[in-house]
């Protein structure tokens, strides 16, 4: 239940990694934790052969990107935020880095519509997320009313085990003065089986299994102290998660990890790719 006290940026100078770090720096502020920003610099031979200078060149960039803006939010924040140079492909790094801190949350930017194989970082966020060895925060936009807290949040839910850790997370996110959670069910792919729904009784037993993943959501979330809603939907799973998002005005998205890579394994497959991909709000996925 703890709040993450150790947070690890993953910065590249671009405004979406900026974005991510004023919400860790807001959280940190807010929780009493630390930032540690880490620039990667990947040693690509046949460019440097060419180039003998270059790699000497983005190591002084990056150290100089690092320094200016650590040396802003110093000023801005009072956070403890220190930075890292390492070489390295920069998922592995940021990987490899997390692990050695014992960091408890990595956070990172993205660019929100053009797909995860045109993220911030190359496809670095995709990478990094299957293997973390800890929750991955991404921010897709700079967050103009952050405080570091969360105050509307969805939790897209089917009784998975990572999706009931994702209730328990939620439980040290939110304010602890009272949060709107929502538990969020969408009945998987029902517009491929709109025939099969025709029958009456077939619809009727759907619906009693959808209510009881929410009522398992809800009770998980009661026997942590979080009073919940519950919605279900029919339809496409990110799509309706994003709507939601929005409709609620929900401030975070809590996903878990399950299936990252297949399109298989229930709502949080590769529906979650497409969650980040489109939201508009901070999503926070449990590992």
């Amino acid at each position: 239940m703890t709040p993450y006290k150790n947070i690890l940026l993953a910065y590249d100078d671009s405004k979406y990694s900026k974005a991510a770090l004023t919400e860790a720096l807001h959280w940190a502020q807010a929780h009493d934790s630390k930032v540690t920003v880490v620039h990667a610099v990947y040693h690509d031979s046949e460019e440097f052969t060419v180039s003998p200078n270059r790699f000497e060149q983005q190591v002084r960039a990056g150290r100089d990107a690092c320094e200016k803006v650590v040396g802003e939010c110093s000023g801005e924040f009072d956070v403890e935020i220190n930075y890292l140079i390492r070489q390295g492909e920069p998922h592995e790094v940021i990987r490899t880095v997390a692990e050695e801190l014992g960091a408890d949350l990595i956070a990172m930017g993205t660019y929100g519509r053009r797909g995860l194989r045109k993220l911030v970082m190359g496809s670095v966020t995709a990478s990094v997320i299957p293997d973390a060895p800890c929750d991955v925060l991404v921010v897709n936009k700079p967050c103009e009313d952050c405080i570091g807290e969360y105050h509307n949040i969805l939790i897209p839910f089917d009784n998975s085990t990572l999706s009931q850790k994702a209730i328990h997370r939620t439980a040290g996110v939110i304010n602890s003065n009272g949060a709107s959670v929502t538990i969020f069910y969408v009945i998987p792919r029902y517009q491929e089986m709109i025939g099969f729904f025709n029958s009456d009784g077939v619809r009727e037993q759907v619906m009693r299994e959808a209510e009881k993943v929410v009522n398992e959501g809800e009770k998980i979330a009661n026997e942590d102290g979080i009073n919940v809603n519950t919605v279900i939907e029919e339809g496409h799973a990110a799509e309706k998660i994003n709507a939601a998002a929005r409709e609620l005005g929900s401030d975070l998205i809590v996903l878990g990890s399950h299936g990252w890579r297949g399109f298989d394994k229930g709502i949080l497959g590769s529906t979650a790719e497409r969650v980040i991909t489109y939201s508009s709000i901070p999503v926070l996925v449990v590992r």
